[in-house]
């Protein structure tokens, strides 16, 4: 094993101290408690929104999305269109962790990091992962082989790694009772999957400097089974259903918290170990109907059904079955609207509705002031308290070269209301049970040589990340990051007894491409999946 510093970053996916914490106290995780302990830890503050794709694009770059180019699920083609497609790692507009370590000469592994397709040509190999088809696999691979070599692993399946969307699709509100227990295996027999990977690679081919694996089934589990994972959530006297599916979940985190103990293992004593959410997770029982609400408001007229079908002056965008809402809009009267749950943003139209003028600079912001003021002013008629918080305008989410693809104004719901954009007779709807969705605070820990032991520090910032992650490789940090090293992970003074190195930035980013052409069937899947989540309508 070289004694070169080595890098492990351990991704889980909307992992929340409110579940781990009673699980490491219990002893259902005893390697995240001795990795805990044994280091530091934080809250880690994400992105807004604090979503999958910026977020964990964030955490690569140490970037704000305004910065690196991402901001959802999919994006507008181009600044001003209402053409939607699925985001790509072409879309990711600056040096990742894995391009500037590679350019360092150090050895990479990134396995199951979302907008990672086309996979980025590194020093090493990458397996991306999130939203994308399992017959896309092989071409996500890199380098070239690399799928073929993998396919001679005992377990290894495509279609768990990408997922089944057959087994995927369980909607937030209607998955039934009898297919919950196969539903949290599967994530469980995933996540194998992928230290199956890690293991061959990191024993069959020369180890990594940067070694990185984001298991994802902690969001998944979450988002279906909050009620369950959650000990202050759990109902008082469970049925024995209700217990099974308690003792299944918590079958998956010690199963989880096993297979981190393996991975740190085998990465060797003199690893910097990070482990790190994209963002929170908390109970919601709210779902918040924003284009029914900008309707109310007076911003968003709907079309009737014949003009929804035969107006071929409405924009277009692409997948059709995620953004059918658009198509439903009268065009001449629409000023805002929500293209997509999961921005958690409002668009201003690009024309004056029923003229071609553009909207000018000066009309857009009052039009801004006019939604923030409103929105602040909305109540949830169950709690009788503010229905939205954290509002801000595109200018102050996302300032950079990339801001004009972001909406323009954004906003998270509180007590972390789902958001829909489809039409309702309500502007507010209750669940009668809790699912789980996204907060702002996820997690940090790090533990490794250098750092303090035992100590809980202040909030970190998801743009930290990659900064900490390059001055630990000793790899240069560019000079361009949004975020810098947290010096309160390392003992007083340390940063000054051993600085960080600075480079200038890079100029140009290289695509990695062509974007991969998704057929009919497969944008289904990956609209399916979202949808299943509650990230689409």
């Amino acid at each position: 094993m070289s004694d070169d510093p080595r890098v492990l970053i351990l991704g889980l996916d909307g992992a929340t101290f409110t579940v781990l914490e009673p699980f490491m106290r219990s002893g259902l995780m005893p390697n995240l408690a001795k990795l805990t302990q044994g280091g530091v830890r934080a809250d880690l503050r994400s992105t807004m929104p604090p979503l999958t794709p910026p977020a964990w694009t964030t955490l690569m770059t140490g970037k704000r999305p305004g910065h690196h180019g991402v901001f959802d699920f999919f994006q507008k083609e181009a600044p001003g269109s209402e053409y939607y497609r699925l985001s790509t790692s072409n879309d990711i507009k600056t040096p990742t962790i894995w391009s500037l370590a590679s350019d360092y000469d150090k050895k990479v592994i990134s396995l199951n990091f979302p907008v990672m397709f086309p996979a980025p040509q590194v020093n090493g190999s990458v397996v991306p992962g999130g939203w994308m088809p399992w017959r896309q696999l092989r071409l996500g691979c890199y380098p070239p082989g690399l799928f073929d070599r993998l396919k001679e692993l005992p377990s290894f399946d495509p279609k768990e790694l990408s997922l089944d969307m057959e087994l995927e699709a369980k909607a937030i509100d209607g998955c039934p009772d009898d297919e919950y227990e196969e539903w949290i295996e599967l994530h469980a027999r995933r996540e194998a999957r992928w230290i199956e990977i890690l293991t061959y690679l990191m024993t069959s081919e020369e180890p990594a400097d940067l070694v990185a694996v984001m298991f994802d089934g902690t969001d998944k589990l979450q988002h279906l089974c909050w009620r369950f994972i959650d000990p202050a959530s759990r109902p008082a006297e469970p049925t024995e259903w209700e217990q099974r599916m308690i003792d299944l979940c918590e079958g998956y985190y010690s199963k989880l918290d096993a297979m981190l103990g393996d991975i740190i293992e085998l990465c060797g004593p003199n690893t910097t170990t990070v482990v790190a959410s994209d963002h929170g997770f908390g109970p919601t029982w709210d779902m918040f109907y924003v284009n029914t609400w900008l309707e109310r408001e007076g911003f968003l007229v709907w079309a009737d059904e014949s003009s929804a079908t035969a107006d071929d002056s409405a924009p277009r965008v692409g997948f059709d079955a995620m953004t059918r809402h658009i198509t439903e809009l009268d065009w001449s009267k629409t000023v805002a609207y929500a293209a997509t749950p999961s921005s958690q943003g409002i668009n201003v139209v690009e024309k004056l509705p029923g003229t071609d003028e553009p909207m000018t600079a000066e009309r857009r912001a009052e039009i801004q002031a006019e939604i923030i003021a409103r929105l602040e002013q909305v109540e949830n008629p169950f709690t009788g308290s503010k229905m939205v918080t954290d509002i801000v305008t595109r200018d102050e989410a996302f300032s950079g070269p990339h801001e004009l693809i972001a909406p323009d104004v954004s906003f998270m719901p509180a007590d972390g209301a789902a958001i829909s954009i489809l039409r309702s007779d309500d502007v507010v709807r209750r669940r009668e049970l809790a699912n789980g969705n996204h907060r702002f605070e996820g997690i940090f820990i790090c533990n490794g040589p250098d750092t303090r032991s035992g100590v809980i520090i202040d909030q970190v910032s998801i743009t930290q990340i990659a900064a900490l992650v390059l001055y630990s490789l000793g790899v240069p940090i560019p000079t361009d990051l949004d975020g810098d090293v947290p010096a309160e992970v390392f003992p007083p003074g340390h940063l000054d007894q051993v600085p960080p190195q600075f480079v200038e930035p890079v100029a140009t980013v290289a695509t990695n491409g062509s974007d991969i052409d998704l057929d009919a069937d497969e944008e289904d899947m990956v609209v399916a999946r979202l949808r299943a989540l509650g990230y689409v309508e």
